[in-house]
Parts: structure tokens; sequence; C-alpha cells
């Protein structure tokens, strides 16, 4: 136990040696940094702080503005490795111009959570000391960034009170550091042009500007695409383009080197010379606000730049052909592989030529125009490795010889059947192969007669032609001359002359400034085929212009610029073979039409009856300036027009306007096109009445009225017998041979033979028949249809027809007065009464009341032949019967109301013989007229006006 206790100590005492001395130097104080020295660098606005350090790494760092003891940095800072022993350093970049005022330092040391005391502060002296009392402004001159931030400062002059810091034009918002120094920031600067931006800070009761500072503001180098190549095959020119503008200049541009020697930029010309190709190429542009580099590599032969020909020139020429050489300056192009570009211009047109070979200088340009001038140029480069086309040599002129000219393209345009004109395009320059002196035009025909040539001058392109009556097949040849040579000769049938009216020609439309025409192929077209096309109201000599279509084409489009607007063309297409030109089809169309230029003329109107009739003429074709499609008619009011009629047949030219009413009317007609009407013509009409009408009707109104009298005058012809008996009744005169007898003896009439007496079989009494009534001719056609009636003016006796009042054995008889005369027949049983028949011949006076009864009967006319007594018989007679009452006195037109003579006599004394009752009143064949009573001619015309009409249109006479 002893023994161990020793050898446990000893460990424990090395321990606490150890332990020892680390204890008492972690409780030692932390040195203070000694010696601190501050340096400025104004033009990086940084302070260096450099001071005296034992030990340790970290240090706690105050900065202030001395003068207001403003803070502007506290933090800790840890310093590098790379620090010597016993000296530290650090430096701080200002915001804030180092100039513009005193800045103060201290430095403290720290270790974990120990610090050392602060050191006494060290101040750096600004430009605001009390000593400097003149104005100032900071930074000056400097270059930044552009889109970064700058903060300036205003140093006031001593005494000045400040009034604004303006950033360009615009004022800043400041901030006191000092006493007399003042900061304002400007953020996000723009970049500024070569001369810079003004930073102007203004103070109070000052007439100018104050101090003030220049700010540049760009970017830093932005070149690129380095690119080196030769011309001389030996030396090396290198090139770059500039980029992005820096906005810097001068002093403050862009510096150069290449491979590191430094390139001269003159007028502003991003190139370098080296005599000698180098292969590898590094270029470093550097300003103050970067550097940028840039490397290019490659072997000579993949650069050769070739520099331009030299003495071009034209050995050989000819009408077609010409030989041109030139030269190099540097002897490596003699066998260097070229290909070369040779540029060939003439009227505008310019060709390009490609021609290769070692050291090429020699080539022949073929197929050139004759008598053209021509102007040439030439570039090359390299054959193998083709890098770039060098420059264009100088351009030369050189003109080829003459040649034989083209042949005339020949047409012949006919305007009648024997005369026409003939026709060609002129030349252009390239055709006339030379200076054209002009043209020779023949005439021939197939039977060998035909007319010398005649010199046209070389500014005519036609002239006249005119055909013989007796030519067949008549033909033209044109040639073209110039001063050397005369061209081939053009030969054309003269075609047949076709009038527009004997060719039914089709309407063409136009389309994109052209027509477009196709026709049927012809088989007979073997040299192929020719649209000819011209003003169709030119008149005699047109101003033709002609396409010719090669064989087995049969479409055309046809494009000039003499084409106009709303001027019809006729085209046609004619078939071209060794016979004359054949017309295979016609068309007419305009190129775009147009509203009529002129109203139609000629606008008449005429009046018929209530009717107006327009009629106008068509317009001129010159006028027309497109197809007519019709026409439309209007009644022009005051305010507005009022469409009548629209005809859309441009070949009617009049119109008819029916049932107006007399006044003045106006008429308006308008032709419209496709691109609408004209301007219209106006006529003015005043519809008066028409005395032809009036004429007419009264001729008309005659004719109807002679058609009705003759219709009228043929119908009573017809039934002249009717007439006669309904307006004229045959009265027969009485004629009696004997005196009446006194006695009152009954009439004994024998049935004769020829009686046509109706005998009523049953006599009844009849209110209306109160004595005898005539017989309608329907009955007495019944009775015998086959008899005729004796003529009423003849001598013989007459039949009367009359029914007879019947006196039977009823009590319905009509009773007589006693002093009444009757009589009856008893041969044949029928008793025929006759009333009112005196038995005295002129002195028998019956009573007054039953002579009104019998009035219905027959009144013998009383004639005063013996005595005056029987003349006033009559009216005595007819003035007791008025003097009756109507209810008891019958009228007499209801018995027919005529009275027998009462001067009748028989004919014979013999009054039982049929001869005794001939001439008797009563006798059914009585020869004596009945005269009507002239009281009852009313009656008797009622009763006629009533049964003629169905009487005259039964048809019977």
């Amino acid at each position: 136990m002893p023994s161990i206790m020793p050898s446990m100590l000893l460990p424990v005492l090395c321990l606490l040696l150890l332990v020892s001395p680390s204890l008492s130097q972690d409780d030692a104080p932390l040195g203070v940094p000694q010696q601190i020295r501050l340096e400025k660098d104004f033009s990086a606005q940084r302070l260096s702080v450099r001071w005296q350090c034992d030990h340790g790494s970290v240090f706690d760092i105050e900065i202030y503005r001395t003068e207001f003891m403003d803070i502007v940095f506290n933090e800790t800072v840890e310093l590098g490795a790379g620090r010597k022993a016993g000296a530290c350093y650090w430096n701080w970049s200002s915001a804030v111009p180092l100039e513009c005022t005193s800045h103060s330092v201290r430095i403290r040391s720290r270790d974990r959570l120990r610090v050392s005391d602060w050191s006494g502060l060290q101040t750096t002296e600004g430009n605001d000391m009390p000593d400097n009392t003149e104005a100032q402004m900071y930074p000056q001159d400097r270059v930044v960034l552009a889109g970064s931030n700058t903060t300036f400062c205003c140093i006031l002059g001593e005494g000045q009170v400040l009034q604004e810091i303006r950033y360009k034009k615009t004022v800043l918002q400041e901030v006191r550091v000092s006493r007399r120094s003042y900061v304002v920031t400007q953020t996000l600067q723009p970049p500024s042009n070569y001369s810079g931006t003004n930073v102007f800070c203004v103070a109070e009761n000052i007439s100018t500007l104050g101090n003030g500072a220049v700010i540049f503001v760009g970017y830093p180098p932005g070149d690129e695409d380095l690119t080196c190549e030769t011309q001389d095959l030996v030396s090396a020119v290198c090139q770059w383009r500039e980029g992005r503008s820096t906005h810097l200049a001068g002093r403050r541009g862009t510096r150069y080197w290449l491979n590191g020697r430094h390139c001269k930029i003159l007028a502003g010309a991003r190139l370098c010379s080296w005599k000698q190709w180098e292969g590898n190429w590094t270029l470093i542009a550097k300003n103050p606000l970067g550097i940028k580099e840039l490397s290019d590599s490659a072997p000579l032969s993949h650069r050769v730049y070739p520099v331009a020909p030299r003495s071009v020139k034209v050995l050989v020429r000819s009408a077609r052909n010409a030989t041109l050489q030139w030269s190099w300056p540097y002897p490596g192009y003699e066998t260097f592989p070229l290909t070369c570009q040779v540029n060939v211009a003439s009227n505008g047109v310019a060709v390009t030529h490609n021609y290769s070979g070692a050291g090429l200088s020699l080539v022949s340009l073929e197929n050139l125009w004759p008598y053209e001038t021509y102007r040439v140029r030439v570039r090359c480069g390299a054959l193998n490795s083709f890098w770039k086309w060098g420059d264009w040599s100088k351009e030369i002129s050189f003109q080829t010889k003459m040649d034989r000219p083209e042949t005339p393209d020949m047409w012949i345009w006919m305007g009648s059947d024997n005369s026409g004109l003939v026709l060609w395009k002129p030349l252009s320059q390239r055709e006339r192969h030379g200076e054209l002196v002009g043209y020779e035009v023949g005439q021939g025909s197939a039977s060998g007669g035909g007319t010398p040539s005649v010199g046209v001058p070389a500014g005519q392109h036609s002239t006249a032609l005119s055909l013989q009556d007796n030519s067949s097949q008549p033909f033209v040849t044109l040639l073209a001359r110039n001063a050397e040579w005369a061209s081939d000769s053009s030969r054309l049938m003269v075609p047949k002359y076709w009038a527009d009216v004997d060719v039914t020609g089709c309407e063409i439309s136009s389309r994109e400034g052209g027509f477009d025409l196709s026709w049927l192929a012809s088989a007979n077209a073997s040299h192929g085929y020719v649209v000819e096309w011209f003003d169709t109201s030119c008149g005699q000599y047109c101003s033709v212009d002609w396409l010719k279509v090669p064989e087995g084409t049969t479409s055309a489009r046809i494009e000039s610029s003499d084409l106009l607007t709303g001027v019809r063309y006729t085209i046609s297409v004619y078939g071209l073979s060794d016979d004359p030109p054949q017309l295979l089809d016609r068309r007419h169309g305009y190129l775009e039409e147009m509203v009529p230029a002129e109203p139609v003329p000629s606008l008449e109107a005429s009046q018929y009856e209530s009717s107006v009739s327009l009629y106008w003429q068509e317009a001129p074709l010159q006028s027309q300036r497109g197809f007519v499609r019709g026409y439309n008619i209007y009644l022009a009011n005051v305010s507005k027009y009022t469409l009548l009629a629209n005809i859309t047949d441009p070949s009617v030219r009049n119109y008819t306007i029916k049932k107006l009413g007399l006044g003045t009317y106006k008429f308006t007609v308008r032709a419209y096109t496709s691109a609408g009407e004209d301007g219209g013509s106006t006529v003015s009409i005043k519809l008066e009445p028409y005395s032809d009408l009036l004429l007419f009707e009264m001729l008309v109104s005659l004719a109807a009225m002679s058609g009705f009298l003759i219709l009228v005058t043929a119908l009573c012809y017809r039934k002249r017998q009717w007439v006669k008996k309904a307006f004229y009744p045959e009265i027969p005169e009485p004629k009696l041979p004997g005196q009446w007898s006194t006695s009152q003896a009954t009439l004994d009439v024998k049935p004769s033979p020829h009686s046509v007496v109706h005998i009523v079989e049953n006599p009844q009494w009849d209110s209306s028949k109160e004595g005898l009534v005539p017989v309608s001719e329907e009955d007495e056609d019944v009775d015998d249809s086959a008899s005729e009636s004796a003529d009423t003016d003849s001598d013989e006796p007459g039949l009367l027809r009359y029914y007879n009042q019947v006196v039977g054995d009823g009590g319905q008889a009509l009773r007589l007065p006693a002093d009444s005369s009757s009589s009856s027949v008893g041969s044949a049983d029928t008793d025929v009464t006759y009333t009112g028949i005196q038995t005295s011949p002129c002195t028998l006076e019956a009573p007054a009341p039953l002579e009104a009864q019998a009035a219905g009967g027959y009144r013998p006319q009383v004639h005063a032949t013996q005595h005056p007594q029987q003349q006033q018989q009559p009216e005595q007679q007819e003035q007791r019967a008025d003097d009756q009452p109507e209810a008891s006195d019958p009228s007499p037109a209801s018995f027919g109301g005529y009275k027998p003579q009462c001067t009748w006599r028989p004919d014979s004394p013999d009054g039982n013989g049929f001869d005794g009752s001939v001439g008797s009143p009563t006798s059914v064949n009585s020869s004596q007229f009945l005269i009507p009573d002239v009281s009852s001619e009313d009656s008797r015309n009622a009763g006629s006006s009533t049964s003629w009409i169905p009487s005259f249109l039964s048809g019977k006479p």
C-alpha cells in the first residue's frame, strides 16, 4: 500500500504542473491594439487600417464620422491567416467619398467572450476642415457601371447655405453629414454620353450654378467575332466587332492588345495588321469597367481574301463574243487556285458568269447581243477551302459589233374587203442588232402579180394596204434593215375581212387587269394562232395589238399597259397556216366596266289617248363604257324618282305608260351597266284632252245607234204584222146597207161555215167578261192555224172573232131591259145576245141604269143621218153612262170599249137570210170596224202594254 501511493501521486503532480500555466494564461487580460495607422485611397473610396497586434485574429472595429460622431461601421472582423506576425491590416470601402468629411477608427481585440479595451480614436481628416473654406464636390470624373448607385458629396464654402443638389435636371434629396458637407445618392444610373453626366451643388444667394462634378456611366468592353485573314498570301489582318457600345471614349475608352502587342485603332476600324501569319491569335480589350478576351486560329490557305483584279480589259470582240483579261498585284496569285465571277450588265440586266483555274486571269464571254454596250467587272475567291469573295475590280465598258436584225413580227388588219393596215411591232434595241435604217414592205399574190417594195421609216410601224379586185390569195412581205444588214423577210397571207355583224361575238370578262382567253384547237392552225385586239369604237384605222401563240397552245392571257378601263375591245383568234388566216373566235370585253358617260340620246315622248310612249336611241359605243344590260324608267317627282319599269333587253328602246290622267309628267330614262346607271335623260310632257278621241267616241256612238236602229228595223220588219196589229190596229169602217129595224125582234144569225165564233158551252157569269171578249192569238192559232184572215184593207167582209155573251137557262144570265133588243140563234142552240142595239134607227134611248150595265158591250155610235136627234144620241148615252156610280157600272174597258156604228143598215130587207147579218156590227162576219171608246183608251193602252212584249219576243209575225 505505501509503495502504491508514491506511484499514483507522480502523475497527478505532472497534470497539475501542465494545467496551472493554461489557467493563468486565460485569466490574463487581452492586449489593446496599438500603433493604429489610417491610409486613404480616394479613387477607390477605400480606407486601409493597420495596427500592431500581439496575438489573436478577431477584432471589433468601429468607424465614425468625426464631426457628428455618427457611427457608420460597427462589426467584428476576423483577419485571415496571411497576416504578418505582430502586424494587422484591414480595408474598408466607403459609400461616401472619403473627401466629404473626417473619419475616426477604434479597435479592440476579441477572444471568444473576452474583449480588450478599445484603442484610442485614430482620425483621418476630410476636405471639410475649417482651414479649407472653398466649395467642393466629390467624386470627380469617376467611371461607374451603368445601373449602379453612386453617392455624391457636396462641401459648401464657408458661410454658404445649401439650396439643392441636381443630377442632370433632377433634384435629389440630400443628407447632412457635417457642418458643411451634404450627400445625395443616385440609383440605377443610365449610360451617359461620351462627355459624362453633370451633378451640381447649388448654394443660396449664388447666381452661378456653384460647384459640381462629372460622372461617366458606361459598360465594360463587349467586342466579339475576332477573325484573321490574308490578302497577299503572306501577312495577316485581324478584325473584330465592337459589340455593345461602352459609352466611354478617350482615355476612358477601350484599349486593345493582339498577341501582347498594342493595336492602334484608327477611324473606328477594329483591325490589326501583322506581317506574318501566326495561325493563333488572342485579343484583349480593356476599359476602366472591365476586360474582354477574344481568340481565333486557322491555317493561311483557309483564310484567303483575294484582292481586286487589276488592269481589266477586252482583248477581242465580235457581234456575239468577247475576250476579257486582267492581272494580279502579288506573285503568289500566279499559281494559287482561284474561282472568279465576271458580272456582265446591259440595259439594266446583269448576268454573272463563273470561271475557275490556277492563277486565273483570262476568260471568254459568249452569247452576247450584237451592237450592245456591256459593263464588266471581276472578283475572285479561293477555289479550295473557299473563305469569301474578294473585292470587285473596276468596271469597264465595251460594245459588240452589228449583225442581221431579227425578223419583224407582222400582222394584217382588214378594215374592209379591199383595204386594211399592215402592222408590225417595233424592234427593240437588242432585236435591231445595229442602228435601224427602216423597213421594206412588199405586196404579191399567188397569181404572180404584185407591187414593188416600199420603204418605210424606222419610226413608222404600219402602212396602208389596198388590194386589187382581181388579186388571188394576196400576201404581204416585210423586212427590217440596219446600217450593215437586212433581216429575213416576214411573209403573211392577207386574211378575209369579217365585220362584227357577220360574226356572233360573245362577251369576255377581265381578271386581274387582263383577259384570259381559250379556244378550241383547229387542225388548220399549222403555224400557230394570232390573238388580235383593238378598240371596238376606233373607226376606220384602229390601234391594233396582237399576240402570236405557238402551235398546240389554245389559251392566252392578254395584258398590256395600253388597255384602258371603260373601253370595249374586240378580241379575235385566227389560225395561221400556209393559207390566209382563218377567224376562229371573236369576243367583246371591257377591262373594267364603268357607268355610261352620257345619258341616253334623243329621248322623246308622245301622247296616245291616256298613254305616253317614250322613245330613245342607243348611246354611242364610246359613251357606253360597259355592256348596257337594260334601261330603268322613272317618274320624276319633285323630291324622288319612282321606278316604273326595268327593261332588261337592251335592244328595246321604247316604253309606254298607260292610264295617265291629264297633267304634266316628267319621265327619266337611265341606261345601266354592271357598274351602275348613267345620269339619265329627262323628258316632260303635258297630257291634253285628245280631240281624235272625242271624234272617235262620237263615231262609235253613232255606229252603235245605227246598229241598234238597224237591228230594231230588222226585227220590226220581221214582226211587221204584229207591230201593225199592236200599234196600228185596223179599225173597220161601218158599212150598213139598210136601216135599223125599229122592232126589238131577235136577230137570227145562221151558222156559217166560215164562222169562227167560239161557243161557250157553259155560260157562267163572269164579272170581268160582261160583253164580247177578244180572242188571243194563241187561241186563234189553236182553232184554225191553216186559215188566213182576210185583208183588212179589202172590201171583203172581215171575220170578227169575239166571245159572245150566251143567254142560257141559268139564273146567272144577264137580264136586259124591256126595251132592249135581243135575238138568239136557235139553229145551233147558241144564243148570241146583242145588247145596247136600239130598235129605233136613230131615236132609241135606253134607261140610264140598264144602259150603264150594258156599257161593257158594244155601243152603237149615233150619227144624225135623218134627224137632229140622232146626232145627239151618242153624247147623251155617254153622259148618262158617266153619271152612274162605279159600283154598279162595269168599266167599258172590260168589254173592249168598242161601239157598233148605229148607222148600220142591213144589206137586204130579208132578215132571215145569211146576207142580212153580214153587215151587222154584231155579226161574226161583220165588215164594219169597231171604233174604240174615248173613255176606255187608257185601259186599252195598259192592256196592250202588258201583252205586246211576250208576243214580240215569241217570234211570231
